[in-house]
């Protein structure tokens, strides 16, 4: 896009309407894009705000960077969370073996079963 053409903004009710009519009749996101005269990446765009924050989340101001959104690493966590965060997934990851484990077994069993039949 040639530098000083500001790009096309479109209300929240013009992606609401895109983005339910598309819903409604089953169209594509192609075919969406081309009804509507928009481009697919912003159908498929719109689809996503849509499902994750609902309708009035269409109607949001989305352009530029957001306050305070640092990228990069998350802040550290407390030293005791942490802990318990670290016990608890050995916990489940224990759980998870013992239930592959048993499931082999089970399994084992109505092979077995099933031949000797």
């Amino acid at each position: 896009m040639p530098k000083g053409i500001p790009k096309a903004t479109h209300s929240g009710d013009f992606k609401q309407l895109v983005i339910e009519d598309m819903r409604r009749n089953g169209l594509s996101q192609n075919e969406t894009a081309s009804k509507y005269g928009v481009s697919r990446s912003m159908v498929q765009l719109w689809e996503r705000i849509y499902l994750e924050g609902g309708a009035s989340a269409l109607y949001e101001e989305r352009r530029g960077r957001s306050l305070g959104g640092k990228k990069g690493r998350p802040p550290k966590l407390d030293k005791q969370i942490e802990e318990d965060l670290i016990a608890e997934n050995q916990r489940l990851r224990a759980e998870n073996d013992y239930l592959k484990k048993l499931n082999a077994l089970v399994s084992e069993r109505v092979q077995r079963e099933k031949k000797q039949r």
